[in-house]
């Protein structure tokens, strides 16, 4: 049986991150879950982190925080291009993926390949939390009730993007 935490890295993705060591992923089983505390490419202190994010982008990406729904300006980006880690810069997610959910935050129905892992998250029953494979960063969250072709709902605040245009 494959997860979805499998499929969310894909086997490539899991391989790739394995291979480079780079600390990520924990494995429990056949599961690999991102680990929010850990050894990444990119790292930083808390005082670093605070330098170089707003206070909105430090509290959701580095303490887990949700921004408000319908505030990010990029729930109306149309263009093509990639979004990336607002932390590290890592490509995230293709445009060509990006799906109006009408949730208030930036939905996808699958991220770039092997830019993404999860964890558990119980803080309001359980959901799979999304996190930044290069630094560890929280986006936001995974549901299964998105479309074709992966009936994903990659849930991801605003704040915790940014757009680069084709």
């Amino acid at each position: 049986m494959v997860t979805r935490r499998t499929i969310l890295l894909g086997t490539a993705g899991v391989a790739a991150v394995a291979a480079a060591g780079v600390g990520l992923l924990k494995w429990q089983g056949s599961e690999a879950t991102a680990a929010t505390e850990g050894h990444f490419e990119v790292t930083k202190t808390p005082e670093e982190w605070r330098e170089i994010l707003t206070p909105q982008q430090y509290a959701v990406l580095r303490e887990e925080d949700t921004e408000r729904p319908w505030t990010s300006p990029l729930n109306k980006e149309k263009r093509k291009g990639t979004f990336a880690c607002a932390a590290c810069d890592l490509p995230l997610f293709s445009s060509e993926t990006k799906f109006e959910s009408g949730t208030g935050w930036p939905s996808f129905y699958e991220p770039i390949e092997g830019a993404v892992a999860t964890k558990e998250d119980w803080s309001f029953g359980l959901r799979e939390e999304v996190h930044c494979r290069r630094c560890g960063g929280h986006l936001g969250h995974v549901f299964n009730d998105g479309p074709k072709p992966t009936g994903l709902r990659y849930c991801i605040n605003g704040v915790s993007l940014k757009f680069i245009p084709a």
